[in-house]
């Protein structure tokens, strides 16, 4: 180990664990040695303590044996207090610079110092479930620890564009010269500026969804990287606290991780990385300064220089052994999953495809062999090139497949991958399914030269890799004239009514395992969809048989099986089995779960429902029914709100008694809100909605023994506030006013 870095590292210790014992005795004076000492939303104390020294570290006293076992590590011979693959001064200082930057990290949290205002700081134990098993199974390649600013934002850009389509995580840390590359990013429009600056004012979703978390602009701060990192060996490697060897050599052998130097390099950032080698992560810097290139703790080299920013990041991936790959798909855009929770507001927007301002769709059918021409793609019609920024035209998304392993049950479950693959594309935001999709394209991936055609070559690309068992060949046919698009929706609607009818007649009775579907966790991190037989996704696109399907095709999938388990509360709709699965599933942010009920514990919803289901106050103060508005209508409804500030209440994968998303055909079950009363709950829809679902809504009703039901239920053409509904719900002598009040 070369003798400059070496020095370095053990002066930056030193002065960091000084500092550490300095303000814990200055905590100990004011509030004493019982004082309480912990970080947010984690069971494991002062993680890198627990880990290494086996230390429960609930009190300020309780700290102080903490930076007892860093100061008998600051010497220039080996100790015995920690293994290390190889031992050296510098080594052994790095370790004890971990344990006095998260003591220091963690009186910050007691004083309220931190997290700083537009930082993300310590990483709980809920986001380490979330993400941390995609960094050891191989979805999520490695993480970036970038420690300083790059040189120029362009610099900044390139870096973190070349990080994220490789799928790697970045954490954003310190500064150099005052500037850190989090400000740099904001500058350029990669990262939002503040939680006014997302699409839902979740500033943390923002930045997990982009994989580029700002953690501190202090370069302690990347303590939280590396803590997050050894309770990766502690949750899913099953090691025990004080297990220092096993720890260390998994972070070194599962958890794929670098430190990325841009900047000048003091002895603190020499120490820090010193505790990062520790771990067998690596360091690449863009200085001049000292190499260590022997192997021994770390799988490759060291510490390396790279001068060359164009080249740094792929140093920095064959230094580590990162295994990525990266899609070669011919469009003019990253693709890659870090893009997948991007959002497109609307004033970056180019160009928009459906939602409530045009019409469009997806459809994926199954073909023969033989009718299939792998690697067509056909835009018929003008591209998005043809309306002016910021403008609205319609899509048609026709995807026809061919394969020898192809059924014709999987199609559902490949046209719904197409809300997945879309987001993949840097700039190209995807909401939605079937004849509900909507598209935005931004305007720097317009700029960059996206057109139509390209949406079709990644759709071939992606299904070909994601399914080479199953798919052969793709071909992909876009739409942009409207009498194009309803000709291929005449062939869409009753293939979907036709899937859609294959559950009828199964009940949640007959099975015991129901589905889930976490697909939209790319946008809703907390949301869980439970597919039943009587209770299809809400996205409209998924029923029981789909998830069935997609559990066949995917075994670690979005879809799995959820055993039902022990009932709980069979009029409400709850099973043991299902809580447990959901509250794994939610980032145990979600304990129990109804599913039939509106009221108490309802299931979450995300954003790609078809309808909100909200309750409706009447004049009185009373509440007796609810009301249906579906996404595609625009107008006021009456409880007040429009669709799209309903959905902004519902969605997010929140439970929100008294409003819920739904896919529209739940409407009929049997099991709709049938906890309290079902179908004669509902008061209003919009007159679209009702006239679509008038033969289904009729029968249910006649099952029910209220052959009239269909024309007490009231539309926007009676009613859009409550004064004008509830009048004329008294007049038609409506049901749900004869039943128990909701609230």
């Amino acid at each position: 180990m070369s003798k400059i870095v070496a020095a370095a590292a053990i002066r930056g210790s030193h002065a960091i664990v000084a500092e550490a014992e300095q303000k814990l005795e200055a905590a100990i004076a004011e509030q004493g040695e019982s004082q309480a000492l912990e970080f947010p939303e984690t069971a494991f104390f002062l993680p890198m303590a627990y880990a290494l020294l086996g230390m429960e570290v609930k009190t300020l006293g309780e700290a102080r044996e903490v930076l007892e076992v860093a100061k008998s590590l600051l010497t220039e011979e080996p100790s015995d207090k920690v293994w290390l693959p190889y031992l050296s001064g510098a080594l052994d200082a790095g370790v004890a610079t971990l344990l006095g930057e998260e003591v220091i990290k963690a009186l910050a949290y007691l004083k309220a110092e931190e997290p700083l205002e537009g930082w993300h700081g310590f990483i709980s134990d809920t986001i380490l479930r979330t993400l941390g098993i995609q960094l050891v199974d191989g979805r999520l390649p490695g993480f970036a620890a970038i420690v300083g600013a790059a040189p120029d934002t362009e610099t900044a850009v390139h870096i973190i564009r070349e990080l994220q389509k490789r799928n790697i995580l970045t954490f954003l840390i310190g500064n150099h010269q005052g500037r850190t590359m989090r400000d740099q990013l904001i500058e350029a429009g990669v990262l939002p500026k503040d939680a006014s600056d997302t699409e839902d004012g979740d500033l943390k979703k923002a930045w997990w969804g982009r994989y580029i978390v700002p953690l501190g602009p202090d370069t302690e701060s990347i303590i939280y990287a590396l803590n997050w990192a050894i309770r990766g060996a502690l949750t899913f490697g099953g090691h025990k606290k004080g297990q220092w060897r096993e720890c260390l050599e998994y972070t070194r052998e599962r958890i794929f991780a670098f430190g990325l130097g841009l900047g000048d390099l003091d002895d603190l950032k020499y120490a820090s990385g010193a505790g990062a080698i520790n771990m067998g992560f690596p360091v690449v810097a863009d200085t001049e300064g000292p190499e260590i290139r022997p192997t021994g703790v770390c799988t490759y080299e060291e510490l390396v220089r790279e001068l060359d920013h164009q080249r740094i990041v792929e140093t920095c991936v064959q230094v580590r052994g990162v295994k990525v790959t990266v899609a070669k798909i011919d469009i003019p855009v990253p693709v890659a999953a870090a893009f997948e929770g991007e959002t497109v507001r609307r004033a970056d927007m180019q160009v928009q495809f459906g939602g409530k301002y045009s019409t469009a769709f997806e459809f994926l059918r199954m073909r023969e062999m033989d009718e299939v021409e792998d690697g067509k793609i056909e835009l018929i019609g003008p591209d998005c090139d043809s309306v002016e920024e910021g403008g609205a035209m319609p899509l048609g998304i026709l995807v026809e497949v061919a394969g020898r392993k192809m059924q014709e049950d999987f199609e559902p479950i490949l046209e719904r991958q197409v809300h997945e693959i879309l987001n993949y594309a840097m700039g190209v935001f995807h909401m939605g399914q079937r004849n509900l999709a909507w598209v935005r394209i931004s305007k720097d991936a317009f700029k960059a030269g996206v057109r139509l055609k390209h949406l079709g070559e990644l759709l071939r690309a992606e299904y070909l890799r994601k399914f080479p068992s199953l798919v052969d060949k793709v071909q992909v046919t876009i739409f942009t004239k409207q009498e194009d698009i309803d000709k291929v929706l005449e062939e869409a609607h009753p293939v979907w009514d036709a899937r859609d009818a294959r559950v009828a007649g199964m009940t949640d009775e007959s099975v015991d395992t129901f589905y889930s579907c976490t697909l939209c966790q790319s946008y809703a991190p907390n949301h869980v969809c439970i597919i039943s037989p009587e209770r299809l996704g809400l996205c409209g696109a998924y029923n029981w048989l789909d998830g069935r399907a997609a559990y066949e095709i995917n075994p670690a999938g979005a879809n799995q099986p959820v055993p039902k388990g022990k009932v709980i509360d069979p009029v409400k709709g709850q099973w043991e089995g299902v809580n447990e699965f959901v509250y794994q599933a939610s980032n145990k942010t979600v304990e129990r779960f109804n599913a039939y009920s509106l009221m108490e514990d309802p299931m979450t919803s995300c954003g790609c429902f078809e309808c909100i289901l909200a309750i409706l106050p009447e004049p009185t103060g009373e509440v007796h029914g609810v009301m249906v508005v579906n996404r595609e209508y625009t107008g006021m409804t009456p409880c007040g709100m429009a669709f799209t500030t309903l959905a902004g209440t519902v969605g997010g994968g929140m439970q929100t008694p008294g409003f819920l998303g739904i896919g529209r055909l739940y409407i009929v079950s049997r099991k709709f809100i049938s906890a309290e009363g079902g179908l004669p709950r509902v008061l209003w829809m919009p007159k679209e909605l009702k006239e679509a679902l008038a033969d289904r809504i009729k029968e249910r009703a006649a099952e029910m023994g209220m052959e009239d039901f269909y024309d007490k239920i009231a539309d926007e053409t009676i009613a859009t506030t409550m004064d004008e509904l509830y009048p004329w719900l008294q007049e038609h002598d409506h049901p749900a006013l004869k039943m128990p009040p909701l609230m």
